[in-house]
């Protein structure tokens, strides 16, 4: 695909290929000298061509940002914890930190994705899109948003959006990623549907700033986007499709269904890595923010360690987004079990 000075992708086309990789590159070493913050590493400099080449996609990544903020793609920050094992043993949790190299590769797949959409589009294929059709909760980010003195349309949409969390973002980066989550909350899951040849059904996905998109680069780990490679590989040689329109929606259900069944399991081993790096740190205090607060509970979040844990005595004054010294009064690993007290 080519990407115009304005963002927009130009003639595309899709063919079967052979890759050869030249060099395995570090987020972290080529996000710092994206940014200046860095040298220029080793493998790039001594690797001809690469250097050149990753400048090149990080314009290219420029120019789709910009096309897309402006069609009302919005930016969520979250916190991805990751454990720090050294030998069989947790010493520690940290954040996975947002950086250039990071959003280089996240906007190439993003427009990979789209483009793919596209062809399978232009040659009245069916497909397996991915979409977040409209925010399941639009009242409750209307009411976010208020809590900080923006008021939203009445009916979804994603420019205002967008330019309240952009806002948000500049004001108060060390509480966005909580908001962040919110929002996420709010707008509700993606899903997979069939996309039925011809344009009768397409749906835009909400929030990206793309009217088509699908998966499709990572044939590997997720099955909709080996199926979609199918479809580009039929349509490429002009051959019979490999699934009838009641397979493929029969087939995007079922990996919906599996998504969401795959996160509950990620999201209970993650709080269970957090119980067991914290083990042998009961009684000790830290900083955090308070992330949510329900009949269910008051739920905090340590600012380092970034882990999340209830809040069980000194929740009664406190509401979302304040910020306090908590204490860690219990552990429970096999449960996943964070428990701390207002210190």
């Amino acid at each position: 695909l080519a990407v115009g000075a304005d963002g927009t992708v130009r003639p595309e086309e899709t063919y079967s290929a052979i890759l050869r990789n030249k060099a395995r590159l570090v987020y972290e070493s080529i996000g710092a000298w994206l940014m200046g913050t860095g040298p220029l590493p080793d493998l790039v400099r001594t690797t001809p061509g690469l250097e050149e080449q990753v400048k090149l996609q990080q314009e290219a990544t420029t120019r789709l940002q910009g096309h897309r903020q402006l069609s009302g793609a919005i930016t969520i920050d979250s916190i991805e914890p990751q454990a720090i094992i050294k030998g069989d043993k947790i010493v520690d949790i940290v954040a996975q930190q947002r950086n250039a190299a990071r959003d280089l590769i996240e906007e190439l797949m993003i427009a990979a994705n789209t483009t793919a959409a596209s062809i399978l589009g232009s040659r009245n294929a069916p497909a397996i899109r991915r979409v977040v059709r409209q925010p399941r909760r639009w009242d409750g980010i209307v009411i976010v948003a208020k809590e900080f003195g923006t008021t939203l349309p009445t009916q979804p949409d994603g420019r205002a959006l967008a330019d309240f969390l952009a806002v948000r973002r500049g004001a108060d980066p060390d509480r966005f990623p909580d908001l962040s989550l919110r929002i996420v909350k709010l707008l509700g899951p993606g899903e997979y549907v069939l996309d039925r040849a011809g344009p009768e059904d397409d749906e835009a996905h909400f929030g990206l700033g793309v009217a088509k998109y699908v998966h499709s680069t990572a044939p590997n780990r997720r099955y909709a986007d080996l199926i979609n490679q199918r479809l580009l590989k039929a349509t490429d040689a002009s051959g019979q499709l490999p699934y009838t329109d009641a397979e493929l929606e029969e087939i995007a259900a079922h990996c919906t269904e599996r998504e969401a069944h795959a996160h509950q399991i990620e999201r209970a081993m993650r709080k269970r890595l957090a119980a067991v790096a914290l083990v042998d740190r009961v009684g000790q205090t830290f900083d955090a923010v308070v992330t949510g607060k329900s009949e269910k509970g008051t739920y905090v979040r340590v600012l380092g360690p970034p882990v999340e844990g209830r809040l069980m005595q000194g929740y009664e004054t406190v509401d979302v987004g304040a910020k306090l010294r908590v204490k860690l009064t219990h552990v429970d690993e096999r449960k996943g079990y964070i428990d701390f007290a207002a210190a």
